[in-house]
């Protein structure tokens, strides 16, 4: 929505919205269907997604994982959290169902290598630096489905309590997070650049295109819709110059 500033301030907001049920075990039950897992069928919708927005083919987004592939380390309190760099090319506009295969194939080669540092891979690649966006991506995915626990404590009382995110590391960060009810889809953006409304309207259409993902896995990407019902009246109203005379 507006000019790249010249140098990253970090100020950011926050929007989330909660997926229904059905879309939920839709996802799921869509994920075992194809033999992936749910990540990465939300990671190729996020993908098509920006896909749709920018008309690019080559969509790259950076995305946290454990890192704790030894035993050794599992059950360690420490931060070993890495940054994984997936490039998938969506070009030829294949079916959702040849999409996810792709995804699936880099996430795992991904997976495999997941142990070099993003700070010694920035270092290899030497991406020209800039100070108004973050090197190799600007978008993130981050996906969280370790199952919600209630803690207790002696004489303690523990709640979660939601707080207002004012900063941003990148110019877009989607997490999905699993609750009670299923999937609560954030969206994390940068200020500098987008409108909240921009942002509220991003929301939406990432709802429909799950849905239509989940009831139509072998459409192509690009004929998969993403407008809301309000969006699609106004196009098809605003659009018809009929007149009597």
């Amino acid at each position: 929505d507006r000019p790249r500033p010249a140098r990253q301030s970090f100020k950011g907001a926050r929007q989330s919205v909660e997926l229904s049920s059905a879309v939920t075990q839709g996802l799921k039950s869509l994920s075992r269907k194809r033999g992936v897992t749910v990540y990465m069928t939300l990671l190729a919708a996020f993908q098509i997604l920006l896909h749709r927005y920018t008309g690019q083919d080559d969509i790259v987004v950076g995305s946290p994982i454990a890192n704790r592939n030894r035993m050794e380390i599992e059950g360690l309190i420490g931060f070993f959290v890495n940054t994984l760099v997936l490039r998938t090319n969506v070009s030829n506009n294949p079916t959702f169902a040849d999409l996810l295969h792709r995804v699936r194939e880099t996430a795992l080669e991904a997976y495999a290598h997941q142990d070099l540092p993003f700070e010694k891979l920035v270092e290899e690649l030497r991406p020209e630096r800039d100070l108004s966006r973050s090197p190799l991506f600007q978008v993130m995915f981050v996906f969280q489905n370790a199952s919600p626990r209630e803690l207790k404590f002696k004489g303690l009382n523990v709640s979660p309590m939601r707080i207002t995110a004012d900063t941003t590391k990148f110019d877009l960060t989607l997490s999905v997070h699993e609750e009670a009810f299923g999937f609560r889809v954030g969206l994390q953006y940068s200020t500098d650049l987008f409108h909240e409304e921009t942002m509220t309207r991003m929301l939406d259409h990432f709802q429909v295109l799950l849905e239509s993902i989940v009831s139509q896995p072998d459409r192509r990407i690009d004929d998969l819709p993403i407008l809301t019902e309000t969006e699609r009246h106004q196009l098809l109203a605003w659009s018809d110059t009929r007149e009597d005379y």
